[in-house]
């Protein structure tokens, strides 16, 4: 029998008795190596066994140097530097070291007994090669020779792609230049030393000897013959070639030559010659060349698909060629006489065949479409093609071409061809708008992965959204598509932006960095709330940086609202103090210094104290500084004394000057007070137009700077003080163009050339003097633009332009500012006729320019010419002839144009809008007037007047609000369907379900308006569901069905043993739920103090409760039963078989025994006894 140990831990036996029932007294116990496996022994080597050879050990095959050492002498008198007192320094030791960085080589120099250079170079073979050559040219004298041979084989000294010259130049150490292929000399210069040219010239004289034992030869052959020559696979060419020893040059079938070049031994070529025209007057005497008449879009058809039609008939007839070229109408065929009847007549039947079924069309379209025709991959292409069973051709980018050819069957050909000018078209009525959107807020507006932008793109499908190339730096966002859907989406994106833009300002807070931990808070609560509360993003700088800003993000005022916050939590931390110091607000930006490089060095000396600035432009002279108050203090009289220093450095200086010169000082762009500024480095500054002293002008600088520039500005000045009078001669009929509108060309004279004052003669006075008076640097100027003016004028014409009267109103535009804008642009002078009311009557108006010139004209009456324009309508153009005729394009474009659009009465009142915003709108987007009749009237027909190429746009675009309209209307119309339901209010909850979820879902999922009545209604039993009359019926029969289920359940009450309560609820509900979600009936146990703790309400149809009680009772016994088993008595304990203490003499480890369980760091007694736990490894 077997002993069994017991093994009773306390805690143990209460888990195990808590969890199953007490095992049968009979049942076996485990054995002890079941329950306890022993733990795997590291097996032990064999004795003897050799330590494995190391791969470090073994014998490594030695390897062959790269380096090679080669060693070259200069004589004295090839030397090229002599100076023996500068050996191993100066020019010669510089040249070595440049060689050695060139080449990789490392050189070494001695001296000889005879004053000669030793040179040891070192390297690979390449490197050492390069490096003598470059010893050679750049520490030996030069020296030249020329060798004449035969230009036909200077090829030959060059080598395939010049490496043979190059291989040459490497051995001799030489630079070798041979002529030019257009040259027509034949000598080839050398440059080296001595040996090095003598070494060349006869490597070159050897090539040449070896090509003079060569003959070539030329033999012209028809092309048709070049095949028999060459044979199947060039083998009969190339048994020829190894036959005679002779090389035979066959021009490919690519190349339209007929000339066979031969070249070798002149033996050799004689013989390949002979061979050649053997074969070729054998095959002339039974070869025959023909054509067949072929369209060139046929021949691809002809040929078949991978050459399937063309194999049927060469395989019959292989000695036959056909050739086909691109672009004839013809097809070659060349072969044995007797062969060609039989394949000419089954080429002309397919030739028939083909022109029967088959068709082509050309289509012109746009090439800026093509690439869309195309698509994706070729895409839309492809389609098209397998759809119509067709071929289409688009002309690449580069041809620029507008024919589209399509081939094929004449049905597919027509379907094609009309689907394609379908997509054509479509692409024609899209529109491109380009967006000019800040590149910072591009990936915002994309998001991350796309997200954002995808959203976009759905609720917009037909509209491209481009975004520009990060690298490309570029603001502009292009959408593509049709017009309406391209300005909603326009509008959609620009308010996105403007969103952006107002939650994207921000603030950056200096914050000691020893606060930020605090500021962020415990687990980051503090700045969480911040967040939260002021709705702003808060970037904090990494750990390791070295930045204390805070950088805050989102609305202004929510920014300083999160700022204070801040603030706050530092100086409840901190001693720090806050100091306000009056600085000149002129010193600021030289204190600050270049890129903050002075107030940086204050900061980091004064412990990380804050100094702010006010904004530049500001006045303000208060710098604020912030930090410990020590540090404030120290920081103070840092800035004091480095302003004190900036103020006594920096001088300013004051002069005055007429308002009128300034313009003239300042000059054309800023040229002439730039030239100042660059020669003396004085800062120049000029009067605004808000301050008093108009006459200032202040000049900052060093003192010798302002010395300077005052001294400049004061000479410019005195000059223009000094005042000249001239005179020049302009022709009188020029005068009035001077002094016209009210004198305003003479007055920018005046402003732009110091007030120049320009006189002319009174009118009669029949004088051209005219006088100039002013500076003199101002008049000559002044002087120069009005000859400029002058000759403007001579080239003058008068061009007349018909427009009827009753439209001169509109294209002056409001206060004359458009026809001002043509005058401007094209240089012109315009003038419109007087105004007749009437026929016959005239007003006294003439308009100039869009300007009244208040003169009255009048003019005697003469006989009226029925076909000649109304002088009413005439507007009368001068200017140069160019100028004229596009200001009267101009004009032209100008003039509005009325057209009517249909709309049912009852929509203008939408057209309209609230307080006309809808039509004012409208007007505003298409620049136009819209113009609605009175109610009244009852009338459909509105007007839209304007521009002509506004008129169409404005026209869509009020279409397409009609349709908008009409379809809301229909759609209201079908939304406001109506019915009700009557349902017993004790089951309203149920319908509405928790937080309104079962009530919410069913108005989602149908589309609907479902109203429960009020507390005071008279009928509350009446629901109330809205919507489209299918989606109403749908959800009234969604809670029809409800209903039913809720008429149909039933409730009853068990007794449940209130100790399992818990465990049948589960962890968080989890237990109960599964039980209601299984049986799909409602369960409710009864709350804390209830007056029977054990009863429980079962709600759900008859069938499921029932079910649902079996189980809950079911539970209950088990449960109970559990419980009753842990209350009988305790477990026996874990027990096992077999265990070691018991098999033997061995007893079980004493727990108390400090040898059986030593103590951790404990010293152990050693002891030969062997433990029943294994062996000890301690």
């Amino acid at each position: 029998m077997s002993s069994v140990a017991v093994l009773t831990q306390e805690s143990f036996n209460e888990h195990r008795s808590g969890l199953v029932a007490e095992q049968a007294g009979d049942e076996e116990a485990p054995a002890y190596k079941d329950a306890f496996p022993p733990l795997p022994e590291k097996a032990a080597s064999p004795e003897g066994t050799q330590e494995p050879v190391n791969a470090w050990t073994s014998k490594i095959r030695p390897l062959k140097s790269s380096v090679i050492t080669q060693v070259f002498h200069v004589p004295l008198e090839e030397r090229k530097y002599k100076d023996i007192n500068q050996f191993g320094e100066g020019d010669q030791a510089k040249v070595c070291v440049d060689i050695m960085h060139k080449t990789g080589a490392h050189l070494e120099l001695s001296m000889a007994k005879d004053q000669g250079l030793s040179i040891m170079v070192s390297g690979k073979l390449d490197a050492v090669m390069k490096a003598r050559k470059e010893i050679v040219s750049r520490l030996q004298t030069q020296a030249s020779a020329t060798v004449a041979i035969p230009k036909e084989h200077h090829r030959f000294v060059i080598g395939k792609n010049g490496e043979k010259l190059q291989e040459l130049e490497l051995k001799t150490a030489t630079k070798i230049q041979i002529p030019r292929p257009d040259d027509p000399s034949n000598h080839i210069k050398i440059s080296g030393t001595k040996e090095g040219l003598e070494k060349a010239k006869h490597e070159i004289l050897l090539i040449s000897a070896e090509q003079d034992k060569r003959a070539v030869e030329r033999v012209n052959i028809d092309k048709v013959f070049h095949p028999f020559i060459t044979g199947a696979y060039n083998k009969l060419v190339a048994d020829m070639m190894q036959e005679t020893g002779a090389r035979i040059n066959v021009p490919p079938p690519s190349v339209n030559k007929t000339e066979i070049v031969i070249t070798g031994e002149k033996e050799q070529v004689a013989l390949a010659v002979a061979m050649i025209k053997k074969i070729y007057e054998g095959k002339a005497n039974s070869y025959t060349v023909s054509s067949v008449v072929a369209p060139s879009w046929l021949h691809r058809f002809i040929i078949g698909k991978k050459g399937q039609n063309l194999a049927k008939i060469t395989q019959q007839m292989p000695k036959v060629h056909i050739e086909f070229t691109e672009g004839e109408d013809k097809i070659t065929l060349e072969g044995p006489t007797k062969d060609m009847q039989m394949v000419q007549s089954q080429m002309e039947a397919i030739v028939t065949d083909l022109v029967s079924r088959m068709d082509y069309m050309e289509i012109s379209v746009d090439p800026r479409f093509h690439r869309h025709l195309i698509g994706k991959g070729g895409a839309n292409i492809n389609r098209i093609k397998d759809l119509h069973k067709v071929s289409v051709r688009i002309p690449p980018d580069n041809e620029k071409s507008h024919l589209i050819r399509i081939e094929g069957d004449p049905q597919g050909v027509q379907e094609a061809s009309k689907e394609l000018l379908e997509l054509a078209s479509r692409m024609e009525n899209e529109r491109t708008k380009d967006l000019i959107i800040e590149q910072r807020f591009h990936r915002a507006i994309i998001g991350q992965k796309g997200e954002k932008i995808k959203d976009v793109r759905d609720k917009f499908p037909e509209v491209i959204i481009n975004f520009p190339d990060p690298a490309a730096k570029s603001d502009i966002v292009q959408l593509r598509g049709p017009r309406n859907e391209v300005e909603k989406c326009s509008k959609f994106m620009a308010k996105m932006v403007a969103d952006m833009v107002e939650n994207g300002f921000f603030l950056s807070v200096p914050i000691f960095k020893q606060f930020h931990k605090n500021i962020i808070g415990k687990g980051g609560a503090n700045i969480k709330k911040i967040r939260e509360e002021t709705n702003t993003r808060i970037d904090l700088p990494a750990e390791n940086s070295n930045s204390e800003m805070i950088v805050i993000t989102g609305k202004k005022e929510n920014c300083e609202a999160a700022r204070i916050r801040i603030l706050s939590i530092q100086k409840e931390l901190a001693n720090i103090t806050e100091m306000e110091v009056s600085i000149p607000s002129k010193l600021h930006n030289s204190l600050i210094g270049s890129k903050g490089r002075f107030v940086r060095s204050i900061m980091e000396e004064c412990g990380g104290v804050h100094i702010h600035f006010p904004t530049e432009g500001s006045g303000i002279d208060t710098v604020t500084i912030r930090g410990p108050a020590e540090e404030v203090e120290k920081a103070k009289k840092q800035l004091l004394s480095l302003a004190q220093d900036k103020q006594t450095k920096s001088h300013t200086a004051e002069l005055k000057a007429k308002p009128e010169y300034h313009k003239f000082l300042i000059g054309k762009g800023g040229g002439n007070i730039r030239k100042v500024r660059d020669s003396t480095g004085a800062r120049i500054i000029f009067p605004t137009l808000e301050d008093e002293d108009q006459e200032l002008i202040t000049v900052v600088g060093t003192e010798e700077a302002v010395r300077e520039a005052q001294k400049e500005l004061e000479e410019l000045i005195k000059s223009l003080d000094n005042v000249v009078e001239d005179v020049m001669n302009v022709d009188p009929k020029h005068h009035r163009y001077f002094v016209a509108r009210r004198g305003q060309v003479l007055r920018d004279i005046a402003d732009e050339y110091g007030g120049v004052m320009v006189s002319f003669p009174r009118s009669g006075a029949n004088s051209d003097k005219v006088t100039l008076k002013g500076a003199k640097d101002c008049v000559e100027a002044a002087k120069k633009r009005m000859l400029e003016i002058i000759e403007d004028l001579d080239a003058q014409v008068t061009m007349e332009c018909v427009i009827p009267q009753k439209f001169h109103r509109s294209i002056m535009g409001p206060k004359g500012s458009r026809i001002q804008g043509i005058t401007r642009d094209h240089n012109v002078q315009i003038k419109f006729p007087e105004r007749v009311d009437g026929p016959g009557k005239g007003g006294p108006a003439v308009q100039e320019n869009g300007e009244a010139n208040g003169e009255m004209v009048e003019e005697p009456a003469a006989p009226v010419d029925p076909t000649a324009p109304r002088k009413c309508d005439v507007i009368v153009l001068s200017g140069r002839k160019e100028r004229c005729e596009a200001a009267v394009e101009a004009l032209k474009a100008l003039v509005p144009v009325t057209t009517e659009v249909e709309v049912p009465f009852e929509l203008h009142r939408y057209i309209i809008g609230q307080k006309g915003s809808g039509i004012r709108k409208m007007m505003d987007e298409f620049e136009v007037n819209i113009q609605v009749p009175a109610p009244e009237l009852q009338s459909d027909i509105i007007s839209i007047t304007g521009l002509a190429n506004h008129l169409d746009r404005a026209k869509e675009g009020l279409l397409e609000r009609v349709k908008e309209l009409t379809a809301e209307q229909e759609d209201r119309s079908l939304r406001s369907f109506k019915l009700t339901i009557t349902v017993d209010p004790k089951y309203h909850p149920k319908i509405i379900g928790r937080k309104g979820a079962i009530i919410t879902n069913i108005r989602t999922e149908h589309d609907v308006n479902i109203q429960f009545p009020d507390k005071n209604d008279d009928n509350q039993d009446q629901i109330t569901i809205t919507g489209y009359e299918h989606k109403a019926t749908a959800a009234r029969d969604a809670i029809q069905a409800i209903v039913d289920e809720l008429e149909e359940m039933i409730s009853e009450d068990i007794t449940l043993d209130a100790r399992v309560h818990a465990r049948i609820i589960g962890a968080r509900g989890k237990g109960i739920r599964k039980i209601m979600d299984e049986f799909k009936v409602d369960l409710r146990f009864p709350q804390p103090g209830a007056a029977d703790p054990n009863q429980v309400f079962v709600t759900g149809r008859p069938e499921l409760v029932d079910e649902a009680i079996d189980h809950l009772l079911n539970l209950e016994e088990e449960y109970v039963s559990t419980l009753g088993g842990r209350e009988r008595g305790s477990s026996k304990g874990f027990v096992v078989r077999e265990a070691p203490w018991q098999t033997g003499s061995e007893k079980a480890p004493d727990m108390s025994s400090s040898e059986d369980f030593p103590s951790f760091g404990a010293p152990v007694a050693a002891t030969n006894k062997a433990s029943p736990w294994g062996p000890k490894r301690f």
